[in-house]
């Protein structure tokens, strides 16, 4: 609430003044001036305070940060898995054709061998049981034999 509003009268407080009390000067040896020369001669700025005083002295910069380094939207490290989790799908992929590819093979060398029997043994078949003109057995032409004793004799 404000004063002027509350029927109460203020109340005096004592108020108690501190002064600061001075520090003594630190001695050190001061560093040496190296006086360095500007490339360029900074502007002088003047500011009149509101007591009336005038400073006068060079304008400051303001301190640049330095330039942050532009940072990937994505982390390596989740690049790097990423990476890692397409390559390890691709052998595994490559894998299971390797797989499918062996036992595809396989199979052709099977049917291959498969079909080599049946035509060898289809050959076999022929020239065992084929007509090639005489009937098995030894032809002998006795015409011209002598028998002699039950023995041929040609």
């Amino acid at each position: 609430m404000y004063p002027e509003h509350s029927g109460y009268a203020p109340v005096q407080r004592a108020v108690e003044v501190h002064q600061p009390t001075p520090l003594p000067p630190a001695v050190a040896v001061p560093a040496p001036v190296v006086p360095v020369q500007p490339s360029t001669v900074p502007a002088v700025a003047s500011i009149v305070l509101p007591d009336g005083r005038v400073v006068t002295g060079y304008a400051i910069n303001p301190a640049q940060p330095e330039p942050v380094a532009v940072k990937p939207p994505v982390s390596r490290a989740a690049v790097n898995v990423a990476l890692g989790g397409v390559g390890f799908l691709a052998v595994c992929g490559g894998l299971i054709l390797l797989t499918s590819f062996i036992a595809a093979l396989t199979a052709f060398i099977t049917q291959l061998i498969t079909l080599a029997a049946v035509c060898f043994g289809g050959w076999v078949a022929v020239q065992v049981f084929g007509a090639s003109g005489h009937q098995g057995g030894t032809t002998v032409n006795i015409r011209k034999a002598t028998f002699k004793r039950n023995h041929f004799h040609g």
